[in-house]
């Protein structure tokens, strides 16, 4: 159930809001690799990373208002990950570093075809102790849309911290926005993962998940399939990335299939946090209900996403191939 009060029409809550996203989770440093030296030695360059600090970063660029709320350590890596979202005027105010815990290490391994494979250094990390009270009501009342992903549920008090906070960003009049972002090795198992990334669902109003995720938050792998049952779940706008084909959208009119563009592929890390950057950008400057949306105008928000999807994968790590608008207006041929 909802926290008690009213809950308000989305349209107000976008006339009041100070932000047109904030995002919430993990925030941490890709140790992405970089070939060997010459005495053999494997080389990692250090970049910033984490899904929703992506998703953040990918509307800043655009020309959106956002915020982070999240933790990490005061460490090295911390103190660097703040000074990268400052730089990309992303807000920080709800940004924690915690001398008791460090900063989560993703290491990084790309493929010939852009490709990735993880390995964690989170035992824990900062981010998955992020309290309630320390949630930045401040931001998170003033928010039109809120992003959450689901490594925040991997652990405890991160997992309580998650639902406490859609929970109060939806009756406030947020729009709530999810993208699952599987990753199998920080979870127990498969099944606890299933229960936990679909504990979120009864809240999102939209949603984006890869075509990998699908079985796993509906049993059923198809993206026409899958969206149909997320749909009668209550969410209203569901799009399933599929790599270089683009993306199958979901909404009150049915689904189409929207094709990428084409794109000589580097890095795909941060590919999907962009594409959902890009569309959420379009949904915050509508200022619509998520309901109210037409399926001509979500297939042009997914082909921008798809354009700035396509922009981020020609360059190495994520937040730093985050393309500013002009860019992805000159890519889809404006």
């Amino acid at each position: 159930m909802l926290e008690e009060g009213l809950l308000a029409d989305t349209n107000d809550a976008a006339k009041r809001s100070l932000y047109d996203i904030t995002t919430f989770g993990e925030i941490l440093i890709d140790f992405t690799w970089q070939g060997v030296n010459e005495d053999g030695q494997t080389l990692f360059a250090q970049n910033p990373g984490g899904a929703p600090a992506n998703v953040a970063v990918a509307v800043a660029k655009l020309g959106g208002h956002t915020a982070f709320i999240g933790k990490a350590g005061k460490d090295m890596h911390g103190e660097f990950l703040k000074s990268v979202l400052e730089k990309e005027n992303v807000e920080t105010e709800g940004m924690l570093l915690d001398e008791k815990y460090f900063t989560t290490l993703a290491f990084v391994n790309i493929d010939e075809n852009g490709e990735r494979t993880f390995s964690f250094a989170r035992k824990p990390g900062a981010d998955t102790r992020m309290e309630k009270e320390e949630i930045d009501v401040d931001i998170l009342d003033k928010t039109h849309i809120f992003h959450v992903g689901s490594l925040s549920l991997t652990e405890q008090p991160a997992r309580d911290t998650t639902h406490y906070a859609i929970r109060r960003a939806k009756e406030k009049g947020s729009i709530i926005s999810y993208d699952p972002n599987y990753r199998a090795s920080l979870w127990k198992d498969e099944e606890t993962a299933k229960k936990q990334m679909r504990s979120l669902v009864p809240y999102v109003d939209i949603m984006k998940i890869s075509d990998e995720e699908t079985k796993l938050l509906t049993d059923k792998e198809s993206p026409e399939e899958a969206t149909e049952i997320l749909f009668r779940k209550g969410v209203k706008i569901i799009a399933v990335t599929l790599g270089s084909d683009g993306a199958y959208l979901y909404c009150k009119e049915g689904g189409v299939h929207i094709p990428g563009f084409v794109s000589k592929a580097v890095d795909t890390n941060g590919a999907g946090d962009s594409f959902w950057g890009g569309f959420l950008y379009c949904i915050s400057k509508a200022g619509k209900r998520p309901e109210a949306f037409t399926m001509d105008e979500l297939k042009e928000y997914v082909r921008f996403g798809n354009a700035v999807a396509s922009l981020c994968v020609e360059r190495k790590s994520a937040i730093p191939a985050m393309p500013e608008l002009a860019q992805v207006e000159e890519r889809m041929g404006r």
